[in-house]
């Protein structure tokens, strides 16, 4: 078995803001695209144009309808990968120490050449963010695009997980959630952020920010005609009547 460091010098991780996150999906094809010509080897797909695809995705989104007790129903769309624990069970099972996690950064990663494809791994994370590449044979998870953001031939802005560049609305920071100083850090102090399934134990470094109340019901609607234009009066009153005579 592995075992896991007893320390890590930084803590890289995502924090995902389900407030403002549209559920388009950008992250989840950007992340494919990348690790599909990147680390290890392609993301495989099975019969991708027939009655019954499938393949392997690092990044899923997952659509929810919420209905708090006081306020209105409102959808939630939640991307879910890799969370790069800090005591990851998928390191600790894996019986040919294939998994393992960094001391330096912190992030959890599956040496492809050692892995046998047993799924132990994939049983020991509470996440369900582990699949088995058909085509491989060995498992798959987010990198957090290790061979992309310590990559000096690519510009600095672009040294940051493919799933970070690539959301239109901003919902997803990437960063050093060990450092209390870093910009990660302050917004998941600012907008109390939150561990997934803290419960598990797995001491999860990606964290998530939650959705703001949205406006309540008793709120009195709009009266648009309030808001339009005072009838037109004079020449343009007549001109109006005018017109309306002949439609």
């Amino acid at each position: 078995m592995t075992t896991l460091p007893e320390s890590t010098e930084k803590k890289l991780g995502l924090v995902i803001d389900l407030d403002i996150c549209v559920g388009c999906h950008a992250c989840a094809v950007s992340c494919k695209e990348w690790n599909t010509g990147g680390y290890g080897a392609p993301l495989s797909d099975q019969d991708p144009y027939g009655e019954d695809p499938t393949g392997t995705w690092l990044n899923r989104i997952h659509t929810y309808e919420v209905q708090p007790e006081d306020a209105p129903a409102q959808i939630v769309h939640f991307p879910r990968s890799c969370l790069h624990c800090e005591d990851a069970p998928c390191v600790t099972v894996c019986p040919t120490g294939a998994s393992y996690k960094r001391a330096e950064d912190g992030i959890v990663l599956v040496n492809e050449d050692s892995c046998m494809g047993c799924g132990l791994c994939a049983w020991a994370c509470p996440y369900g963010a582990r699949e088995l590449d058909a085509a491989a044979g060995v498992m798959k998870k987010c990198t957090l695009c290790v061979d992309r953001i310590y990559n000096e031939h690519i510009p600095e802005e672009e040294r940051k997980p493919a799933c970070v560049r690539s959301c239109p609305a901003g919902a997803r920071h990437f960063g050093d959630l060990g450092d209390p100083d870093s910009d990660v850090s302050k917004l998941v102090a600012e907008r109390g952020g939150v561990d997934l399934m803290p419960e598990q134990g797995t001491k999860p470094v990606n964290q998530y920010l939650p959705p703001r109340p949205k406006d309540s019901m008793d709120t009195p609607p709009l009266n648009l005609a309030d808001m339009a234009e005072p009838a037109p009066s004079g020449m343009l009153g007549w001109l109006d009547k005018a017109l309306e005579r002949l439609g």
